[in-house]
């Protein structure tokens, strides 16, 4: 039997724990004219946030088993404007954990390296942020130093989300397969700088600390050393938003890359030229690798009536470009459509598909395993990965969204000694979110 995770029990206690004394604040303002309690933390520089996300899944068909599954998170936050406490200008404190537990599907029945519950990864009570931001040049300029994750700024998209799996929610999952890419919870050291160019152009760079320690699995965030690092991943783009945030049809263009001077194993031999899969030895290190990007999000209708009601698109195109890669190229397309029905204005229908090409080198090492083991079936070289998502939002605070997902050539990458493929696996999942601080009157009035 395994043992109750008693830390990460006693983490999630602790964090709502800390709130409870705002809740019984809260709680004790007899007149409703009054300021909510979010209402006057905010006008004193604090903005808390405290939310839960939920994600099952069950595969009734296809994949190695048929099995279930369920992941967990709780994030709390909050954001400090110096400004108003300290008298610093345009700088920002923020500060966030998160607890996240349960189980991944895709690892435990369908055979693939790529969830079909995004929330999974890091087990733990963990430090997500804590970072000063600075904003300079009347705002053109915005500064970031501290204890983050790369996708809190980079390759992340407002539209990625209305969806479970994980190969775009978060982030494209492209770039985590072939960079160590840093991605929530896994916080380091790191620092970015964006500046606008022009009203619609901006560039954008950063630098995120590449450690061992802090991506493992016994691991909390809070190791603060540099000792073990390995390298940095620098991450950049060129932004284009054309209309600004006044337009009726807002879109977001980025052409970019990253540059991952860390080490990494290789993903076929060993230092003595075999396969690591056969030998049992790690694969040789190797350093630095290159990759570039491509995406955008657009608005390509609206309601005249209804504004809330519109229809978005949005891809992504990925490869890398130098290194010994798991990976070779990465594609998604997708569309939301929010607001399908009067009264519905909330809702959302979305439906992506992504597309990924895994190289020589890891159909190399699935073959060399296979054949020790008398099997001559080869792997697929791409895995697509399809959801179909109906988000509802219940009240203001509480979101729930049935999906459908379906996986063709669910990969064997972790699995590579499994003598067949896989079969193409279906997906029922649930996903949902609840805004807790502001259930609490922890949140401004109106926030949402």
């Amino acid at each position: 039997m395994r043992k109750p995770p008693m830390p990460q029990i006693a983490g999630l206690f602790l964090t709502v724990g800390l709130f409870l004394p705002l809740w019984g604040n809260a709680a004790e303002s007899p007149d409703p004219a009054a300021p909510a309690l979010g209402d006057r933390l905010a006008r004193a520089g604090l903005s808390l946030a405290l939310d839960y996300t939920g994600e099952a899944a069950a595969n009734p068909s296809g994949g190695l088993r048929q099995g279930s599954a369920y992941a967990g998170q709780l994030h709390a936050g909050v954001d400090v404007d110096l400004d108003r406490v300290l008298g610093l200008d345009n700088t920002l404190l923020h500060a966030a954990l998160t607890q996240r537990h349960g189980r991944n599907l895709a690892a435990d029945a369908i055979g693939n390296n790529t969830s079909v519950q995004e929330v999974y990864g890091l087990q733990n009570l963990h430090l997500l942020a804590l970072t000063l931001e600075k904003k300079l040049a009347d705002g053109r300029v915005d500064v970031e130093a501290g204890r983050m994750v790369a996708n809190a700024a980079f390759l992340n998209g407002s539209l990625y989300c209305h969806f479970q799996n994980n190969a775009i929610c978060g982030n494209p999952v492209f770039v985590n397969h072939v960079s160590n890419y840093t991605s929530a919870p896994g916080s380091s050291w790191a620092g970015r700088v964006k500046a606008d160019l022009t009203d619609a152009v901006y560039a954008h760079v950063g630098a995120y600390e590449v450690n061992p320690r802090d991506q493992a699995a016994n691991g909390h965030g809070l190791h603060f050393s540099t000792a073990g690092a390995t390298g940095a991943v620098v991450p950049f783009e060129l932004g284009y938003a054309p209309g600004g945030r006044g337009s009726d049809h807002p879109g977001h263009y980025q052409v970019g890359g990253w540059y991952d001077s860390s080490t990494y194993a290789d993903p076929l031999n060993d230092a003595s030229g075999r396969p690591s899969v056969l030998t049992g030895q790690p694969g040789v290190t190797e350093k630095g690798r290159w990759g570039a990007f491509g995406r955008f999000d657009q608005v390509v209708w609206r309601s005249a009536t209804a504004p809330e009601r519109t229809l978005s698109v949005f891809g992504v195109a990925m490869t890398k470009l130098s290194g010994r890669a798991v990976e070779d190229r990465y594609f998604a397309l997708g569309l939301v459509q929010t607001g399908l029905f009067e009264g519905r204005e909330h809702d959302t229908l979305g439906f992506v598909i992504t597309d990924q090409e895994f190289s020589d080198l890891t159909l190399a090492r699935i073959a060399a395993a296979r054949a020790s083991v008398g099997s001559g079936v080869a792997a697929a070289r791409r895995e697509i990965m399809m959801e179909l998502a109906y988000g509802v939002q219940i009240t203001p605070d509480v979101r729930v969204s049935p999906n459908l997902q379906y996986i063709i050539n669910p990969d064997v990458t972790n699995r590579p000694f499994t003598r067949d493929n896989p079969r193409d696996a279906l997906v029922v999942g649930l996903k949902f979110t609840v805004d807790i601080a502001d259930v609490l009157g922890l949140a401004p009035r109106g926030r949402r």
